[in-house]
């Protein structure tokens, strides 16, 4: 081990595999020392674990329905409790981490790639390009998330899918503002000059070099802003405009469970409680990249 160790911690590594998993294991222990960035690790390994092994972890199937054991309270039968339809809440709301997972997930593929090459694009070139491209970027910024989504989503109908598109749609342009700004920073260094110089193309420079770069600060921002997408989700859902009946989406179990609040309070309280629970983790954990991958930012913090 200690071998391995010291081989990852060469201070003149011999390749640049060596390079980059001894940066990556460097970061690795910086993080392992925040408490509640490994609290949110654990936090987000429990969800994926969940919704990999939900078949396993959950006592019952999250669709099937027992009218003879409706609105039971959590008891040893029943962790959670059952809701209106006999449905066991903990096989459902672990079988809802698969959903939120693959929202969280595609939101992400879809709308921070994007949102990083349009900054780059725009903060490289400079000039009516930026002002096109920023200015669309502000009239997305100028509305709220949320309101935003609601509007894509009845323009192209309930659904889960939907739901994903228009999530995405409103996220990208904060990572777009990002990208620029750190862009705009080394846009006229010195080996953007050179690499110019060499022949490189624009699309090389953006590619190769650019991007790469707005990828630490971009990581940072994804993984603060999951939380933001779970609730968002979460609204939609609750709203009937995200995934419908009978899949075991938690802001739609909430919602179904508002008419039970003061008698049967846990229909409604632990799919909350599942989503303030990875709302946190996804925070704790941002910030403890932020502070490993942008300690001058995470320190002013």
């Amino acid at each position: 081990m200690t071998t391995v160790q010291n081989w990852l911690l060469d201070d003149s590594p011999n390749s640049k595999i060596q390079a980059n998993l001894g940066n990556s294991y460097r970061m690795f222990r910086a993080l392992m020392r925040n408490p509640l960035a490994v609290v949110g690790g654990v936090i987000i390994l429990t969800l994926v674990l969940a919704a990999i092994f939900a078949p396993w972890i959950a006592p019952q199937t999250p669709l099937g329905q027992d009218l003879g054991a409706r609105l039971l309270p959590p008891s040893a039968a029943h962790w959670m409790g059952t809701d209106e339809l006999g449905r066991d809440i903990f096989s459902r709301v672990v079988y809802g981490a698969r959903i939120t997972l693959m929202i969280v997930a595609l939101v992400a593929i879809i709308s921070a790639p994007l949102g990083l090459l349009i900054g780059a694009v725009a903060g490289y070139f400079g000039g009516w390009i930026d002002k096109i491209l920023m200015g669309i970027t502000d009239v997305f910024l100028s509305m709220p998330k949320l309101i935003l989504a609601l509007a894509f989503v009845a323009a192209l109908g309930p659904g889960i899918e939907n739901a994903i598109i228009a999530i995405a749609i409103t996220s990208w342009p904060a990572y777009a503002r990002i990208a620029r700004a750190e862009t705009m920073t080394f846009r006229n260094s010195e080996f953007i000059s050179a690499t110019r110089l060499l022949g490189g193309s624009h699309t090389r420079i953006i590619v190769r070099h650019v991007l790469p770069l707005c990828t630490s600060s971009m990581i940072v921002r994804v993984t603060l802003d999951m939380a933001g997408i779970i609730l968002t989700a979460a609204g939609l859902g609750f709203l009937g405009l995200g995934a419908q009946p009978p899949l075991p989406e938690w802001g739609a179990m909430i919602s179904r469970g508002r008419t039970f609040i003061l008698d049967q309070w846990w229909v409604a309280t632990m799919p909350g409680f599942a989503i303030i629970l990875v709302s946190l983790g996804f925070c704790f954990l941002g910030d403890g990249l932020r502070d490993v991958l942008d300690p001058k930012q995470g320190g002013k913090s």
